[in-house]
């Protein structure tokens, strides 16, 4: 089904415990600004949105080394296929006819040797990054990891190696997106891509579970879904993301319980209110 209305969307996540997005130039710390409130990368945001498309069985281009199911051990390889196609318009409508990520999100394709030098898709999906309603603390712990990989006699002692494991006590994020009816025409997105995104969004850290981030640790507490009843939309994404408002009741919210979560109405637009697996 043709996409032919615009859609905002909103997320509430809830951190316990856990590294929602390390940042590697802080030694993997969780990212904060300058102020402390924590923040997650819209490119970590659509890292999990692509996992949980390719969990429900769509193609996606850009897949991680250790979730690729196609056997292509690079971009490139996988794109190989278009590699003869020099129109620029038929290479994009391929691609985004083959992979759903493309489609939703857009690529760059610059590939030596191929016919096209390079191609942009600019995709009808937009992610802004995650940023916590407050400032959150990040602790470290300092871990030690005994490893005997190369003992002489049963006598000898494996040495220690000392590292350090960074995590969010707790925090309250909030991601916010759109769908733009524009872009979803030239690259074919559908009503139905849409409904898969939004079902990504619901269960965003299934099969996402790792040392930094246990199972558990990471939820989505809440989808906002606002489908507007026109291409352009009946207000801006500004003003529609600024209907959710979510302010802490206490100093230090350790429950999503302990924070003020309030929705706004604009005349004539309703919001679907999704909740959490």
């Amino acid at each position: 089904m043709k996409f032919d209305k615009k859609i905002d969307f909103a997320v509430l996540l809830s951190v316990t415990n856990a590294n929602p997005n390390g940042d590697p130039l802080n030694g993997n710390r969780p990212r904060t600004d300058y102020k402390g409130y924590g923040e997650m990368s819209d490119v970590c945001i659509k890292r999990k949105i692509r996992n949980r498309m390719q969990d429900m069985g769509h193609d996606i281009f850009v897949q991680s080394d250790d979730r690729a199911d196609d056997g292509f051990l690079s971009l490139k390889d996988r794109a190989k296929f278009l590699e003869k196609i020099k129109s620029q318009d038929e290479f994009a409508h391929t691609a985004c006819e083959k992979w759903l990520d493309v489609r939703s999100f857009g690529q760059v394709f610059a590939f030596k040797g191929f016919g096209c030098a390079s191609v942009g898709v600019r995709g009808p999906v937009s992610i802004h990054q995650a940023v916590s309603a407050d400032p959150v603390d990040a602790y470290s712990m300092q871990i030690t990891k005994s490893v005997s990989g190369e003992r002489k006699s049963e006598a000898d002692r494996g040495s220690d190696t000392m590292g350090m494991k960074h995590f969010v006590r707790f925090g309250l994020y909030q991601v916010k997106g759109s769908i733009n009816v524009q872009l979803a025409e030239k690259t074919g997105f559908s009503q139905e891509d849409a409904l898969v995104v939004k079902e990504a969004l619901r269960t965003l850290f299934v099969n996402d579970a790792s040392a930094a981030r246990p199972d558990g640790s990471m939820e989505v507490v809440r989808v906002y879904w606002w489908e507007h009843n026109c291409k352009d939309g009946q207000y801006s994404s500004a003003k529609v993301h600024r209907l959710l408002k979510v302010t802490p009741k206490v100093d230090a919210p350790a429950s999503v319980e302990d924070y003020d979560i309030q929705l706004d109405e604009l005349p004539g637009l309703a919001c679907e209110v999704i909740e959490g697996m």
